[in-house]
């Protein structure tokens, strides 16, 4: 062949690029792809959910076991009492006091001034002391959980402690979980104590109620289970803030910016549950106890 007729000859096309002959040879598994993302964005909640609850029984077991680290679940129960008992006291007079002048101000208008002070410390008790201690609990103590257990974790401190054989469940998580509920049972008392005080101060200076009265009618309407349930509230809403924040601070993600979500989130997760909690165990004790009298 001549130079002329070489350069006369047409030029092949170029070949086509990587994945052009798949996509022209039709859809491939697209559709699926997308209904597996579907189901994994659906079962991620559901997932975390049993991670949580698997951390909370490795946490019921860890308990028994030996040996107890004292002196961390000292230091944690200390800062922890450090941190919500001054905001608890002073969160729970005015939370007392709104309540006892609405309920005053109701049983006014019924013509049953005289059943303010049982109907206004039977609501401190059962349901503000306990969601109190555990809101400033889950906020305060939790959050400080949360970011230093995911501190831990971006610095492979746990994949440490777990490769020479310590369990971080052991070792970090049962002290703090069992400091946020020995807090939150002893702190329970001191809020019920001051936000009946403060309830009492504003119903007697303020609506004009008489001492006896208010007395009177608390024991005339409130009884010992009360108290029971008022504790074991406190006591579950504890372990429930230092599981979530355990559990977030061990599952941090993105570095530190993902330990910063991680405690937002914990704090988050820990009101929702806080509520619904407290919703079904009110629900069950008003089933089971009679109301005294009744």
């Amino acid at each position: 062949m001549s130079l002329d007729e070489r350069s006369a000859a047409p030029t092949p096309p170029p070949p086509p690029p990587p994945g052009e002959g798949a996509r022209a040879a039709g859809p491939g598994p697209g559709p699926r792809s997308s209904s597996a993302g579907g189901a994994g964005i659906l079962l991620a909640p559901l997932r975390q959910t049993g991670q949580l609850f698997a951390l909370a029984v490795a946490v019921a077991r860890a308990v028994f076991r030996r040996p107890f680290q004292f002196r961390e679940f000292v230091e944690q129960f200390w800062f922890i009492a450090s941190v919500t008992i001054l905001p608890a006291a002073l969160v729970s007079i005015p939370f007392g006091a709104v309540i006892a002048l609405q309920v005053g101000s109701l049983t006014q208008q019924l013509g049953a001034q005289s059943f303010t002070g049982g109907a206004s410390v039977l609501a401190v008790i059962q349901q503000a002391s306990p969601l109190i201690v555990a809101l400033l609990i889950a906020g305060a103590g939790g959050s400080a959980i949360c970011a230093d257990l995911g501190s831990r974790k971006i610095r492979e401190e746990l994949d440490a402690m777990t490769v020479m054989g310590v369990s971080p469940v052991q070792r970090l998580v049962v002290p703090r979980v069992l400091a946020t509920m020995t807090v939150a049972l002893l702190l329970n008392g001191m809020v019920s104590v001051v936000g009946t005080l403060g309830g009492y101060f504003f119903n007697v200076i303020l609506q004009h109620g008489t001492p006896g009265a208010y007395l009177q009618s608390f024991s005339a309407l409130a009884q010992l289970p009360d108290l029971y349930v008022s504790e074991l509230k406190a006591l579950i809403f504890g372990f429930i803030a230092g599981i979530v924040a355990a559990y977030r601070g061990l599952n941090p993600r993105g570095g530190p910016k993902g330990v910063g979500d991680a405690v937002n989130q914990s704090v988050v997760i820990t009101f929702i549950l806080l509520f619904f909690v407290n919703m079904v165990m009110t629900g069950i004790y008003l089933q089971i106890v009679p109301p005294k009298g009744g």
